[in-house]
C-alpha cells in the first residue's frame, strides 16, 4: 500500500427497521473502515431504515436532508475525516411516498445528493408504489483526497449509460449503494454487472449491498479493468481497497474505448 493510494471502503449490514439500530451499525463500520485506513466510507441503499416488504412506515420513517440522520453523518464524518457515503428515506412531496436517496457527507456537511433514476419495478417488485423516481440531473459528483467520486444506486446498475454519465463527468470511481435483492441468478448478475461497469469505463466501482437473507452480500470494490480488489462474502462486515490514482490513466493508455466511442448518452 503506498501513501499515495486512496482508501475506499464498502461496508456491509443489513439495516432493518430501526434507524437507531442502522446509526449504531454504520458508526461501528465506520470506525472500521477509518482504522484501517479508509478516506471514503460506503454503505448500502435504505441504510436509514428498511423494512420488508415495503409498508407506510416508510413514509413514517423518512427524514429531509437535513434531519437526524444526515446530521449524525455529518458529526460521525467529522470526528473521523472520512466522507460517508449511505442511502436513506428522504421525505418526498406527496407524503405518501419517499425518495430512495444517497447523501455523501463530510464533517463540513453534504458533498452530493442523488435521487434513485430507475425504480425497481422488476423481478415480481414494485419499488415505484412506495418511491418516488430522481429526476434526470448532472451527475452527482464530490472531490476527495485527489479522486472525483460520482453517485448511482442499485437497480441504476443494470442501465450502462447511468455509469457513461460519471464517466462523462470525469468521475475515477463510482459508488453504488444498494439492495440486490437475492434471487435466482442474482449473485451472479450483481458481480458482472459491477465487473462491466468497470471494465466499460474503465475507472474504480466500489458496490455495497446489504447482507442475506435479503440482499446477496458480497459487496466489493472492482479496478478499471474489472479485477476485485477487495470482497466481502454474505457476513456483516468492512472490505477497504487501496486505489491506486494513476491506475486509471495506465488502463486507458492501453485501452482507450472511452476515447474512441462514437456514442453519446442523451435524456429520454
Amino acid at each position: 500500500m503506498s501513501h499515495d493510494t486512496v482508501g475506499v471502503a464498502v461496508a456491509q449490514f443489513a439495516p432493518a427497521a430501526s434507524r437507531e439500530a442502522n446509526l449504531a451499525d454504520i458508526t461501528d463500520a465506520t470506525r472500521t473502515a477509518a482504522a484501517r485506513g479508509a478516506r471514503v466510507v460506503v454503505f448500502p441503499e435504505y441504510s436509514s431504515y428498511f423494512v420488508d416488504p415495503f409498508d407506510a412506515s416508510l413514509a413514517d420513517n423518512a427524514e429531509d436532508l437535513d434531519g437526524p440522520f444526515v446530521q449524525a453523518l455529518t458529526a460521525l464524518a467529522g470526528e473521523l475525516d472520512v466522507v460517508v457515503v449511505a442511502g436513506l428515506l428522504e421525505r418526498a412531496d406527496d407524503g405518501r411516498r419517499v425518495r430512495n436517496t444517497v447523501v455523501a457527507v463530510a464533517g463540513d456537511g453534504i458533498r452530493a445528493v442523488y435521487r434513485k433514476l430507475h425504480l425497481y419495478d422488476a423481478f415480481g417488485q414494485r419499488e415505484s408504489d412506495w418511491v418516488e423516481p430522481g429526476e434526470i440531473a448532472p451527475p452527482q459528483t464530490f472531490e476527495t483526497a485527489g479522486l472525483r467520486f460520482g453517485l448511482m444506486t442499485c437497480y441504476d446498475l443494470r442501465f450502462p449509460e447511468v455509469a457513461r454519465t460519471l464517466a462523462d463527468a470525469a468521475v475515477d470511481v463510482a459508488l453504488i449503494p444498494a439492495e440486490w435483492v437475492r434471487g435466482p441468478l442474482k449473485e451472479h448478475h450483481w458481480r458482472t454487472l459491477v465487473q462491466a461497469r468497470a471494465i466499460e469505463n474503465t475507472f474504480f466501482v466500489a458496490a455495497a449491498d446489504h447482507s442475506p437473507p435479503l440482499g446477496v452480500g458480497h459487496s466489493m470494490v472492482v479496478d478499471p479493468q474489472g479485477v476485485t480488489m477487495a470482497q466481502i462474502g454474505t457476513a456483516t462486515d468492512v472490505a477497504v481497497a487501496h486505489l491506486d490514482p494513476d491506475a486509471i490513466a495506465r488502463v486507458r493508455r492501453v485501452n482507450p474505448a472511452l476515447a474512441l466511442r462514437r456514442f453519446r448518452v442523451t435524456p429520454r
